[in-house]
């Protein structure tokens, strides 16, 4: 069993600063306490970073392994929280967009659908709060 453990520091005001097992950090803040001095990222807003980039490392790697070019892919994800306390995301949406020439649209959604349905393990711990809705759009160039 794989286990995690970050470690958490409160740096000033209502900011943070967090490493992770690769010993990369990152600062936290509150964004509704922000005066134009703090930066860094929401911590609800960083959960959709984590679902994007979580499914997004899925699919290039199953793309590539299918040997399914695209010159550019990303992803927009929304989340709309809960009118009360504590605020919690109930509904999230994710496309997926792709963009490239000869796209081949059956490998790239049997990625996306791979990823989503059984490879996405922040996917599966979303779904356990949340209302997940996806979207695969393709950008063919002329």
């Amino acid at each position: 069993m794989t286990t995690n453990t970050i470690t958490t520091v409160w740096k000033e005001k209502m900011q943070f600063e967090s490493d992770n097992p690769s010993g990369h950090k990152l600062t936290l803040y509150d964004a509704s306490a922000d005066n134009g001095d703090l930066q860094g990222y929401g911590p609800k807003a960083l959960m959709l970073s984590s679902l994007a980039g979580c499914t997004g490392l899925d699919v290039v790697s199953l793309l590539t392994k299918m040997r399914a070019e695209v010159e550019d892919f990303k992803m927009v994800v929304t989340g709309e929280l809960t009118d009360e306390h504590p605020k919690f995301y109930h509904k999230v949406h994710l496309v997926y967009q792709f963009y490239g020439s000869d796209l081949q649209e059956d490998k790239i959604k049997k990625a996306v659908n791979l990823s989503v349905e059984r490879y996405c393990g922040v996917m599966e711990m979303f779904r356990q709060f949340a209302e997940v809705t996806t979207e695969i759009q393709m950008h063919e160039n002329e």
